[in-house]
């Protein structure tokens, strides 16, 4: 009977010390298997997300440039825009280098702290976006619907304090569903259809029970999506009540090109977004999705100082200007 006892824990011990190196390997990385595995394909890829890539650094940094060095640029609504710039090359950043680098090298390949390290990036400047694009509507509802007070309403110290509520939300609900993240056990491997670290794939490989992962994920979306959500609309209901009210057509037109160049990346940025997730859940097309999120991952950052640029006459005077001076 001892001996039967030492067998079976002799076993049980060995198999444990598996479980264990099994636990110790399991998590060490990742495979991000992109948007296609054709060899023919990748030199395309590479050059098509390096391009964007680029236009999105560039064009961005110059719309910030251009706000910062002109003094009648200087007033909330071009306040949150340079901040909203700033946001979209930190969110281009955090995914597509590492798309490039992999692409480039052929390997598939991140670490699971580098896999980590950018999901809680990537929620937190996709939360940002979220945020700074609900303050504009407000900014634009303001503007418009109480013309009045908008210097009083939106003054510096006001902006100020709206980006840095914006900022604290974003990293507290980033930390949370990182941390969330921490606590799920991979046991088999990990390959996740997507060009980076997504929450909801990650949760999806895990084998451990994800129920509370799904209720956080779920309860957050709620709160911190559908709400700033329903701020927008609400604030561009009241604006379209407002301009209907304005008796002169010069006078609509002007109010409405205020808050033209807004609505666009709004209506891009969460019908994208939405359209990525509710298709995935409908579809369970991992692909699709990964190519579906290039829209408002890449493509939105990439079309935002385009958009303002080419349909707001102040920033296109201060980059005419800008390009002519001689150093």
């Amino acid at each position: 009977m001892h001996n039967c006892v030492l067998l079976f824990l002799s076993y049980f011990g060995s198999h444990i010390k598996d479980m264990e190196l099994e636990n110790d390997t399991r998590i060490s990385e990742f495979l991000l298997l992109g948007f296609s595995e054709e060899p023919e394909l990748q030199p395309l890829l590479f050059g098509l997300f390096l391009s964007m890539y680029l236009i999105t650094v560039c064009g961005n940094l110059l719309l910030i440039l251009a706000i910062s060095s002109d003094s009648h640029l200087h007033t909330p609504m071009y306040f949150f825009l340079a901040n909203l710039s700033f946001v979209d090359i930190c969110l281009t950043s955090t995914t597509i280098p590492k798309m490039l680098v992999n692409i480039q090298t052929q390997r598939k390949v991140i670490t699971y702290d580098s896999c980590i390290t950018q999901m809680y990036f990537f929620i937190l400047f996709v939360g940002l976006d979220n945020f700074l694009l609900t303050v504009m509507a407000y900014d634009r509802f303001v503007a418009i619907c109480h013309p009045l007070h908008y210097t009083v309403t939106m003054n510096p110290q006001v902006c100020v304090l709206l980006v840095l509520v914006s900022w604290i939300m974003s990293v507290l609900h980033s930390l949370l569903q990182t941390l969330m993240a921490l606590w799920l056990s991979f046991c088999r491997v990990l390959e996740i259809p997507h060009f980076f670290c997504e929450l909801s794939q990650m949760i999806q490989l895990a084998c451990s029970d994800t129920f509370l992962n799904d209720m956080v994920l779920y309860f957050a979306t709620v709160l911190l999506v559908a709400a700033p959500l329903a701020g927008v609309l609400y604030s561009y209901s009241k604006i379209v009540s407002s301009i209907c009210g304005i008796s002169s057509a010069q006078g609509k037109y002007k109010a409405f090109s205020t808050c033209a160049s807004h609505l666009s990346i709004v209506s891009l940025f969460y019908c994208t977004g939405l359209g990525v997730y509710l298709s995935s859940a409908s579809t369970q097309s991992s692909h699709a999705g990964a190519v579906a999120s290039v829209m408002y991952t890449v493509v939105t950052p990439m079309l935002n100082p385009f958009i303002y640029s080419l349909r707001n006459r102040d920033i296109k005077g201060t980059l005419n200007v800008f390009f002519r001076k001689k150093p």
